[in-house]
């Protein structure tokens, strides 16, 4: 059991906790005693409630009886024989001060044998799933694809439909209906790729005792990655690189084909919204519905900030505007769709332009190798008192279906 579902438990027996309160609370307030039912629903909860405090109780005491046994471990050396906190205090030593700065026990705990002369170290998995998380933070669409890691095997292999079954046939009581062959399934592999990036630090920032150097390097680190990833998310052209939402795919490649394309009425500069040469409200509800239903729960629309700000302009043919402001916690929405922004989604509106998608991101995923390496640079910057430091990761992305996607092209209409 692990702390962060202990922690999921817990808020669990929270709400519980609230549940019953306001059983309790809406009779009070009534001026009045609870009703059988009100008793009998309390005492479900309660009951519930004190299941999980149980639940909880067991955890939280294996979780501790785990600790113990790993402390308990002899340090022989080999790798996974050293807790955590060890491997994250070696790590910021490494970081501060370099493989100068590392004791005998520091070279243990980051299973330094790995790279004896290279230069670079492994950084230890609870830094990798920090660095991770923190990007995370800073690209909207990695909230909401589907995001895996790849701790073995090299590549993630996507099983894909190529053709399908035709419908069953109606048939007698002991009849099997027609043989059909005509299903097909294919498979598209997800490989992660290197990816590199240098930031440059000074001493003095790494030498504050108030500030933590691992912190400062790893979110650094994280808005260098997250950049150069968002970028190839949305046009990569899947060349040892993720292949992208705006890179038109084909039945090697794989990826969104024009066939997912719908145009949108504009004038090089802006939407039309007229009977003479469209409105650009039409198109956006034709793509609304050129998607599945199924799709639309988790249905997103994918803009450029500058493209929104078009898109908020946009009235259909009862001059009402599309775009509905969100109240409270509720999201603004495009057509009852809420949206998100990318930095690097397409931002210009000339003919033929991608202007940006709708589409279930769940359907698109990321493919994430846990190794993260990074190399200490001490001369090369010694001049400007400062430090570089070079974060080699590997990952990749895909659509991995095209049907939950519409792209939206510029046609325009205006002469």
């Amino acid at each position: 059991m692990t702390t962060l579902k202990i922690r999921e438990l817990k808020a669990q027996r929270s709400k519980l906790g609230h549940e019953a309160t306001g059983i309790m609370q809406a009779a009070t307030d009534a001026g009045r005693s609870m009703t059988p039912e009100e008793e009998t629903k309390f005492d479900a909860v309660m009951d519930e409630r004190d299941k999980l405090d149980r639940t909880i109780e067991r955890a939280e005491r294996l979780l501790e009886d785990d600790r113990d046994t790993v402390d308990d471990i002899p340090d022989d050396g080999r790798p996974g024989n050293r807790n955590a906190a060890v491997q994250m205090t070696a790590w910021n030593a490494y970081l501060r001060d370099g493989r100068p700065g590392l004791s005998a026990e520091h070279a243990r705990a980051l299973n330094a044998g790995n790279d004896p002369e290279g230069g670079f170290l492994v950084a230890p998995e609870e830094f990798v799933n920090r660095l991770l998380a923190n990007v995370d933070d800073q690209l909207p669409l990695r909230g909401l694809a589907t995001v895996m890691r790849l701790t073995q095997a090299e590549s993630l292999g996507v099983p894909t439909r190529d053709a399908d079954l035709a419908d069953a046939t109606w048939t007698s009581e002991v009849g099997t209906g027609s043989q059909d062959d005509a299903l097909r399934f294919g498979k598209r592999e997800l490989r992660p790729h290197p990816l590199a990036k240098r930031v440059k630090i000074s001493r003095t920032l790494l030498r504050r005792a108030s500030l933590d150097p691992e912190q400062i390097v790893r979110e650094r680190m994280a808005y260098r990655h997250a950049t150069a990833q968002e970028n190839a998310f949305m046009t990569g052209d899947g060349n040892q690189k993720p292949l992208g939402l705006f890179t038109v795919g084909n039945a090697d490649l794989g990826g969104i084909t024009t066939a997912r394309d719908k145009d949108v009425p504009t004038s090089g500069t802006g939407f039309v919204n007229n009977a003479t040469n469209g409105y650009a409200a039409d198109a956006l509800i034709d793509a609304k519905y050129a998607l599945k239903p199924q799709y639309h729960a988790r249905a997103r629309w994918l803009f450029h900030r500058l493209i929104l700000a078009e898109v908020r302009k946009i009235k259909d043919a009862n001059d009402q505007y599309i775009w509905k402001a969100g109240l409270g916690d509720a999201p603004d929405t495009i057509l009852e769709i809420p949206h998100v922004l990318s930095e690097f989604a397409p931002s210009t509106m000339a003919n033929n332009d991608y202007i940006g998608m709708l589409g279930d991101f769940s359907y698109y995923w990321i493919v994430d190798a846990l190794q993260f390496e990074i190399q200490r640079l001490v001369e090369l910057y010694a001049e400007s008192n400062q430090i570089g430091f070079i974060g080699r990761m590997e990952s990749d992305a895909m659509p991995v279906l095209e049907e939950p996607f519409v792209r939206l092209q510029s046609n325009d209409t205006v002469a």
